[in-house]
């Protein structure tokens, strides 16, 4: 009863988050949006009992939608939604896509002929996912993330030339900020 409660409640908390990504105006709070709809999603497949699986949908959504809100405040126009904007483009050919591709989907839901459970459960399902999803390829893809990860930290510390220091010296107690360009915060 109480999964089955969990199960709605995770479900409505993933689509009104959705829903919420095409109704503000702030990157940042769609960006937010995103992820409590994304960590709704990996929240379901927890509940499913594919708990490697579910682990691994929250902490990727969570890393990539931070480093998703950080580029978007520092490249967008206006990051915190104060000039009128609207994520939603064509809304009429997308809606019409969208009512068609969720028909679709039900009917393939409702209408295909689900196979019946052969074999026995693996002594470790973890395991088991992780073999079939990666064979034995499993050590390469750990390294790969790894590497990934350190890229991304060595890009963004390499494209800043300045840091908090720099600005306010190795004590942060400069009276004025040593900035390269006047009338900036900390003016």
């Amino acid at each position: 009863m109480v999964r089955e409660a969990l199960f709605w409640v995770l479900a409505a908390l993933a689509v009104s988050g959705a829903a919420m990504v095409f109704r503000f105006a702030s990157m940042a709070r769609a960006t937010y949006a995103l992820l409590t709809a994304l960590l709704a999603v990996g929240g379901e497949v927890l509940l499913l009992g594919l708990d490697y699986l579910g682990v691994v949908i929250v902490l990727m959504m969570t890393i990539e939608m931070a480093i998703m809100a950080v580029f978007m405040i520092m490249f967008m126009m206006s990051p915190g939604g104060l000039m009128p904007m609207s994520m939603v483009h064509n809304a009429r050919g997308a809606a019409g896509i969208c009512g068609g591709v969720f028909a679709v989907l039900a009917a393939g839901v409702l209408l295909a002929p689900w196979p019946g459970r052969e074999g026995r459960t693996p002594r470790d399902p973890t395991r088991a996912l992780g073999l079939s999803l990666m064979g034995p390829q499993m050590l390469t893809m750990m390294t790969l993330g790894m590497v990934l990860f350190a890229t991304i930290v060595a890009v963004v510390v390499l494209a800043t030339g300045r840091g908090r220091y720099d600005r306010l010296g190795d004590g942060l107690r400069a009276r004025r900020a040593d900035d390269p360009v006047r009338g900036g915060v900390g003016r």
